[in-house]
């Protein structure tokens, strides 16, 4: 009996002592692969970006601009050159040193005419990356960019090896606080802590990231403990059930993903386009598919921003104005495809938007589609008329001005305002530029902006450091731990 005793309560030690250093997360949705410089979904970076890759810049959890493995930098007068310093005695995850030497491959690799980065426009404006010694790194640029250090943060922009570029995919090689541990594809994927990292260690020694993509699980997996966080919470009808559990503590906060109804510009009209606009009534999209939580918007920009322009009335609901410019469009009667990725708020939003079309008079054939099916026919391929989805990448309005982008919107006007954007450094003349961009795409019907998608997160309410906000598309856990 008393060896039982004692074994019981060396179990509960031991258990405790897990649950201090190792954490599992809940995802809806699982990454197609873990590279995050040769992927769009924003799955990859919810589960590497500063945990197992870090970039010469990194976010904060504010939004901010912080050092990563650069510790600081600086421009030339004329704003062509940064020179960045990078931290001494950093190691990749398998031993090899990180110089400034891979600062170059990474850029390179990234701005190359045969890249597969799904950002390749940030590196636009590189003309060239040189390694002046090994920790200083020299970035020239074709023309003046305040928002270098800004584009540099972006998970698109981390380093990587050359001896481990190719395999990132499938095992990823970084520089941060944790390695990579083992992909169960269709299930999870497991990181441990790098021991030799070259920072500050974090609380937490393991982390688990599981993939549930029904909401009902979800709750059901929260309910159970088999999930001690979902940052990303699927399910906002159970959120009040959560915040009546005194072990959970619900977290509402904001998101840089503009929620859209995206159209194909190439097949669909501007009256059409601007009908279809009219006709949604975006705050029954969030009430019905997001249970209230979200934020009307009227343009490609984030409410919290603070260069945001409100273009909600402006294109506000009106069947009246629907009808109008439905009857002056080339629309026949034929069904448009709506495609519909599997996150709640595009299967749900899209079932809401399609009896609104209905009833203005145009229809929808609705395909849900997967998200790797979503990658390859809509965003690659562009074949399709309509579909839903949340825009997570930060300020990133300057897609507008890219012609093969999957809206299919080529506006030479749009282009030359993206470039005076790039050229300027002054926050009130950068300012008139952003909200001019943003109301030239509202003006000309783009897309139907519906919502800036909310931050929804149930967690353990023991738990403490996770990101409220997602200034990017992250689920950092350097800063997370277990209270006491």
């Amino acid at each position: 009996m008393i060896r039982t005793a004692t074994a019981a309560l060396l179990l509960t030690a031991t258990t405790a002592l897990a649950q201090a250093t190792d954490i599992t997360l809940g995802m809806q949705l699982e990454p197609p692969n873990l590279d995050p410089t040769a992927g769009a979904a924003a799955a990859i970076d919810e589960v590497v970006y500063a945990n197992v890759f870090e970039g010469l810049t990194r976010f904060g959890p504010d939004g901010s601009i912080q050092p990563g493995l650069a510790s600081d930098w600086e421009v030339s007068e004329d704003g062509l050159t940064w020179t960045f310093t990078l931290r001494d005695e950093v190691a990749f995850h398998d031993g090899t040193a990180f110089t400034a030497d891979d600062v170059v491959f990474s850029l390179d690799r990234a701005r190359a005419e045969d890249s597969v980065n799904a950002q390749k426009v940030l590196f636009e404006g590189i003309e060239s990356v040189e390694a002046v010694d090994g920790t200083t790194v020299r970035i020239t640029l074709s023309q003046p960019n305040g928002n270098l250090p800004f584009n540099l943060a972006w998970g698109d922009a981390v380093i990587v090896a050359p001896e481990s570029a190719e395999t990132n995919a499938t095992n990823p090689v970084g520089t941060g606080p944790f390695k990579f541990g083992q992909w169960v594809q269709g299930d999870r994927v497991e990181l441990v802590e790098n021991p030799d990292y070259w920072g500050e260690a974090p609380a937490l020694k393991s982390a688990t990231f599981k993939f549930i993509s029904d909401p009902n699980a979800a709750f059901a997996a929260m309910m159970a403990g088999d999930l001690d966080a979902f940052p990303g919470y699927p399910s906002p009808e159970t959120l009040a059930q959560f915040e009546a559990d005194p072990r959970f503590e619900v977290v509402v906060g904001s998101t840089e993903g503009e929620t859209i109804l995206a159209m194909n510009n190439e097949r669909l009209d501007p009256k059409l386009r601007e009908a279809i606009t009219r006709a949604v009534d975006r705050q029954a999209v969030v009430d019905g598919a997001m249970f209230g939580y979200g934020t009307p918007i009227g343009t490609h920009f984030a409410p919290h921003n603070p260069d945001y322009l409100d273009l909600t009335e402006q294109n506000g609901f009106d069947p009246e104005a629907a009808a109008s410019a439905l009857a002056e469009s080339g629309y026949d009667g034929e069904a448009l495809s709506l495609m519909l990725p599997p996150p709640s708020y595009a299967r749900r939003g899209g079932e809401i938007v399609a009896s609104q079309l209905r009833d203005a008079g145009i229809e929808t054939e609705i395909q849900n589609v997967e998200w790797a099916q979503w990658l390859e026919q809509v965003f690659r391929g562009g074949d399709y008329d309509l579909t839903i989805v949340s825009h997570t990448e930060p300020m990133d309005i300057n897609i507008y001005a890219r012609p093969d982008y999957y809206f299919r919107y080529d506006s030479p006007a749009f282009q030359s305002l993206m470039e005076q954007l790039d050229a300027e450094a002054n926050p009130e003349q950068r300012r008139a530029l952003l909200q001019q961009a943003q109301r030239m795409i509202a003006d000309e019907h783009v897309n139907a902006y519906l919502f800036q998608l909310a931050r929804t997160g149930v967690q353990d309410a023991r738990i403490e450091g996770l990101w409220e906000n997602a200034p990017t598309q992250a689920n950092d856990l350097t800063g997370a731990s277990w209270s006491e």
